[in-house]
């Protein structure tokens, strides 16, 4: 198959905007990213090329961030994500990937504007509180990331719903969100191929897209390391409010 211009028009600025996100700037860029391909492919078509795009972005970002990580969190995490996306294969056929996006897309909006009205309120000078760690929470998070990650690439608002509020220095921060999301991607494997969405022609595809993806990547990790928590905070709240704004637009233009 020989894609006309117009394949790597869509596909090039999306896998560079996944890419970004990978490399540690949110995951708003990776929601943006599969439905800008969905406009010149198929949607799930879309989502098999991601995949192995996706797993190559996560090995480049786990040697990037491979001293950064937050062991409690990622795994509390782990157990409810591996379900999630257990969930996401037993269900696949019957659950609205457009319903799925609505409900994600509802919860981090009101997630995400609850903080800027909060920290509105608040003297500039005063941290907001770290939350402990809660593994009730944690799985339930957890298996909503897992879930919306197989169903539609967009398990980030609920990893974030559960990890932001514990104010985890950035790096950590991003370290954790790397190996919990590298995980989840090569799960991921197993279901796609029984769903037969990985054959030839989309793994050719996926190939001629990888060194976008490995340059974005690579920058978005640089770039994060020089954002103070004071700026990474309200931009990664700012990336939960765009993300689930975008995943509540395609959820009602879905149904």
């Amino acid at each position: 198959m020989s894609p006309d211009p117009l394949f790597y028009a869509a596909a090039i600025p999306a896998v560079a905007l996944v890419g970004l996100s990978k490399g540690g700037l949110g995951g708003a860029f990776a929601l943006i990213g599969v439905p800008l391909l969905a406009m010149v492919v198929p949607p799930m078509q879309a989502a098999a090329i991601f995949l192995p795009i996706l797993i190559v972005m996560d090995i480049v970002a786990l040697v990037a961030w491979r001293k950064h990580n937050s062991r409690s969190t990622l795994l509390a995490l782990l157990p409810g994500g591996i379900m999630g996306i257990a969930l996401g294969w037993a269900t696949s056929t019957y659950v609205s990937v457009s319903a799925m996006r609505l409900v994600l897309g509802s919860i981090s909006v009101i997630f995400a504007l609850r903080y800027f009205i909060e920290a509105a309120r608040q003297s500039s000078s005063v941290e907001p509180t770290a939350t402990p760690e809660r593994p009730v929470a944690a799985t339930v998070w957890g298996t909503l990331s897992g879930y919306g990650s197989f169903v539609a690439h967009a398990g980030g608002p609920p990893f974030q719903i559960y990890t932001l509020p514990l104010r985890l220095d950035p790096l950590s921060y991003t370290g954790t969100s790397t190996r919990f999301f590298a995980i989840m991607n090569a799960i991921k494997v197993l279901p796609y191929f029984a769903l037969g969405e990985l054959g030839t022609t989309n793994l050719g595809l996926s190939a001629t897209l990888l060194p976008v993806a490995l340059v974005s990547t690579l920058i978005g990790a640089r770039l994060v390391r020089y954002l103070k928590p004071s700026v990474f905070y309200p931009l990664m709240y700012g990336m939960v409010l765009i993300a689930g704004a975008k995943l509540l637009y395609d959820g009602v233009s879905g149904l």
